[in-house]
């Protein structure tokens, strides 16, 4: 099992399927981050909103902190996705 080898991720159709499908789940995930820093960061301009920013910095945190998340666990399942078509070439 061979962790963050670039090969992983075209091994099959469902490698290259499961990528595509993690890649926007992380970008999805980046974004919100972004977002909620942003619109956090803007509400301290306010007193009265400064509970809401704070609560926006501590999903920010949650949503970066998935990122690194979101790439091991499909690094780990892309090196656990054996290359189905040649198995099935081998039988």
């Amino acid at each position: 099992m061979t962790l963050f080898h670039p090969d992983n991720r075209n091994k099959s159709h469902r490698s290259r399927k499961f990528y595509a499908a993690t890649e926007i789940a992380y970008t999805a995930v980046d974004f919100g981050a972004a977002m909620a820093f942003l619109v956090g960061s803007i509400l301290f301009f306010w007193p009265e909103y400064e509970n809401f920013a704070i609560w926006l910095f501590v999903i920010g945190s949650f949503l970066f902190a998935m990122k690194p998340t979101i790439r091991l666990f499909r690094e780990i399942r892309l090196a656990m996705m054996g290359d189905e078509e040649d198995l099935a070439q081998r039988r």
